[in-house]
């Protein structure tokens, strides 16, 4: 339940965030995976662009330490990754470089605790061009 209600809590917050910066476009498309313990949204070009330039992965940041955040890069990524497959990029890099592509988006989830190795947040790149 606590899961249920601080994911909900962070995924408006996310959305709200997101609304405020694309000037009031729909924010995201809520993705519910109960049976890995996640839930998230999946944002569109617009709302990762606003996402990228706001405040929210500063904030996110302050209250998810980098080590408890996943990464799941874009094959054609420029972000460094070493030989360990450790994302060597801030939150905002890693939505900014999705933002730069046409079609680039992002998609966010929240995991539950124990789940995920660990990790709080996952945030994956999504684009074709």
């Amino acid at each position: 339940m606590r899961l249920a209600t601080f994911g909900a809590g962070l995924l408006a917050a996310v959305a709200g965030a997101v609304t405020i910066g694309a000037g009031g476009a729909a924010a995201g498309v809520p993705i519910a995976q109960f049976d890995q313990g996640r839930i998230g949204v999946h944002l569109s070009h617009e709302e990762t662009a606003a996402m990228a330039s706001g405040p929210m992965p500063a904030v996110v940041s302050m209250f998810v330490p980098a080590n408890r955040m996943g990464a799941g890069l874009h094959p054609e990524t420029e972000i460094y990754r070493d030989d360990n497959g450790g994302v060597h990029a801030s939150l905002r890099q890693v939505v900014m470089e999705a933002a730069q592509h046409p079609d680039g988006a992002v998609v966010v989830f929240l995991n539950a605790p124990g789940t995920r190795g660990g990790r709080v947040l996952d945030v994956y790149q999504t684009w074709t061009q």
